[in-house]
């Protein structure tokens, strides 16, 4: 069954893009569907509890995040690299969620891993970014499953390993910012958030 087909059986409120059909349609494709989300909306809000997003990272944990995926990849990374320039369109407002997990999960090597950690805080004081960071301590009786980006109000994708969903029901996405709202809670920004980036960012040359 094809993505098309799989929107039309569950309604259009709901999509299922799998793994292997995005593969099939290549990595660039799904590149260029995300940029068009990002042209077409001005409220942004990403919960990342397990890796750094791709608007957010350097260069080298964009090639790792794609390294052993098929397709052109060199194409694929130049248009990840080239879509954090809408983080600098001040008409738009991006809140990002990384967990402790997310920011020091060791996929580079610690040398690399350190400038991804520079590379958040350097990206956390634009003025149309809100970065926070939720550190492991004192006691949270929530547990995010899944990384999600909601879209103004409209919709949000929710990625897990073999796809992503797409809501666009507004009770699911109003599920999502009722999710996003509790993590806020736990999260530090502004210099809080940089200090705590340091302190992990220091961990890394040890």
């Amino acid at each position: 069954m094809t993505r098309e087909e799989l929107s039309r059986s569950t309604g259009s409120s709901h999509e299922w893009q799998g793994s292997r059909s995005l593969r099939h349609a290549g990595l660039e494709s799904k590149q260029n569907e995300l940029a068009e989300l990002e042209r077409s909306s001005t409220e942004f809000r990403y919960l990342l509890p397990s890796m750094v997003t791709g608007l957010l990272a350097t260069p080298e944990y964009v090639r790792a995040s794609l390294a052993g995926t098929p397709g052109d990849q060199s194409k694929a990374v130049a248009k990840k690299l080239e879509r954090q320039a809408v983080l600098h369109d001040t008409s738009k407002q991006f809140t990002f969620i990384l967990t402790e997990q997310a920011v020091r999960w060791p996929y580079l090597p610690p040398a690399s891993m350190a400038a991804q950690t520079d590379k958040l805080t350097s990206v956390s004081r634009l003025p149309s970014v809100r970065l926070g960071v939720i550190p492991l301590r004192g006691h949270m009786p929530v547990a995010p499953l899944n990384t999600f980006t909601v879209y103004d109000t409209r919709m949000a994708t929710v990625e897990t390993r073999s796809g992503v969903m797409v809501l666009r029901d507004q009770h699911d996405v109003a599920a999502c910012l009722a999710e996003f709202a509790t993590y806020e809670g736990y999260a530090l920004f502004g210099e809080e958030a940089r200090r705590q980036l340091g302190a992990w960012g220091q961990q890394f040359h040890s």
